[in-house]
């Protein structure tokens, strides 16, 4: 699945966030902002390689482990990887960017970094390093680490 980075995502029209305390109580809405596409790499389309900071790969992993959102029933393998060793993803990422924009990457974005020197927007590469790791990982349930969400949410909580 390729979509070109800084273009609009529109794969699903609401955003969703399971507990990864439970895996089960979640909660979804229609975005209030603009999401933005990084990442979505795809076997012979292009995408821009280079160094990354090592603090920000560091801090988009933490961000993984706290964060889990828009997962689907399915799997997304690598296709840049040999058939029979490409990781699996399932689920996405968000980062807020500047006021009213949001990054919408693939969960496989560190490995797209860090196995096929993926190298993303810098704006991207600074809206991970601005996000507050602490702050997200304290965060428990009823709330998620997100810190755009409306307050109209719908959420399920059994």
């Amino acid at each position: 699945m390729f979509y070109d980075d800084l273009s609009e995502y529109a794969y699903l029209d609401n955003d969703s966030f399971i507990d990864r305390e439970s895996g089960f109580y979640a909660l979804w809405y229609r975005p209030e902002y603009t999401r933005l596409n990084i990442g979505w790499l795809e076997t012979g389309r292009r995408h821009s390689t280079g160094a990354v900071p090592a603090a920000f790969v560091e801090k988009l992993k933490a961000v993984q482990q706290v964060q889990w959102m828009n997962v689907c029933l399915g799997v997304h393998n690598c296709d840049l990887c040999p058939e029979g060793v490409a990781p699996e993803g399932n689920g996405e990422v968000r980062i807020p960017g500047e006021p009213g924009i949001a990054y919408a990457a693939p969960f496989l974005i560190t490995h797209y970094i860090t196995a096929h020197d993926y190298c993303p927007p810098q704006a991207f590469i600074d809206a991970v390093l601005s996000v507050d790791v602490d702050a997200w990982a304290a965060t428990r349930w009823p709330d998620v680490p997100f810190p755009w969400v409306p307050d109209g949410a719908e959420r399920m909580l059994e």
